[in-house]
């Protein structure tokens, strides 16, 4: 991934010999190398990142605040940061946009991998911090613009890249996983202000982890409403990329070559 900025996708695909993502404007697609290998690695100015999650958090800034348009002053909050690629890449967009981002990990060793990863866009990320998502909304009620909560998730999603997954997972772990996302997923409506957006994003395509959650979450509020994720991912990917006929998106492995990444985009309202 050439982070905005920082990096230029061409010059990527030259240095590397790779080919150009199908979706993602960041994305460059190697056959096979030693990441630590490739120019701007190091830097930090280029990262290893699927495509999938590059479109989910590009998809996040691109969608409409309304005001203001341009992103200047806001404040965009990455949850669960850890290990920080999409802080990242956040991070070179909020530099471009004169945006800010805190990027908020519970576990230390995980915020220590974010504070590696944000390292060329420091500018941009005003903290790295360990805390526990769970309690953000309530210590900083209505602080955020924009919020990316990438939950924690049985990662079923990646089974192409770790199908070892599959035999890690129980259903007792499905069930600890998504009382976690629902928490989480209100602490980030509760952190976003009236107007502002939260990209629900897990890196699974099960229902209970995706649409049952959300779903339970909206049922006991009335300040919170759909917006439209399809429409933010086209903004980001173009009008080919074949999405379903709903608000929120479901990426694939055999239609999009992307790990299955869910995304859905929640606006808070005035009540």
């Amino acid at each position: 991934m050439a982070r905005p900025g920082l990096a230029d996708p061409d010059d990527v695909v030259t240095d590397t010999h790779g080919t150009p993502g199908r979706w993602a404007p960041t994305a460059v697609v190697l056959a096979g190398s030693d990441p630590a290998a490739v120019p701007g690695v190091a830097e930090g100015r280029v990262g290893v990142q699927d495509e999938g999650s590059q479109l989910v958090t590009l998809a996040l800034a691109a969608a409409d605040l309304g005001s203001p348009a341009t992103g200047a002053g806001e404040r965009w909050l990455d949850l669960c940061a850890g290990p920080g690629g999409k802080a990242a890449l956040l991070g070179a967009l909020a530099l471009e946009r004169g945006a800010t981002v805190v990027a908020n990990e519970v576990a230390p060793h995980r915020a220590r991998l974010v504070e590696r990863s944000v390292r060329a866009v420091r500018d941009a990320i005003t903290e790295v911090r360990t805390g526990d998502g769970r309690d953000v909304g309530a210590t900083e009620p209505g602080a955020y613009d924009r919020v990316l909560l990438d939950a924690p998730c049985t990662g079923l999603g990646a089974l192409r890249r770790r199908p070892e997954s599959r035999w890690r997972r129980t259903s007792s772990d499905l069930q600890d996983l998504t009382a976690l996302q629902r928490e989480l997923l209100a602490s980030a409506l509760d952190a976003v202000r009236p107007g502002g957006l939260v990209a629900y994003v897990t890196c699974s395509p099960h229902l209970a982890e995706t649409r049952v959650v959300v779903d339970d979450v909206l049922r006991r509020r009335d300040d919170v409403e759909r917006d439209d994720a399809a429409a933010a991912v086209r903004r980001v990917a173009g009008d080919a990329i074949p999405l379903a006929d709903r608000l929120d998106v479901q990426l694939w492995p055999h239609v999009h070559g992307t790990d299955a990444m869910h995304l859905t985009l929640l606006r808070r309202r005035d009540v």
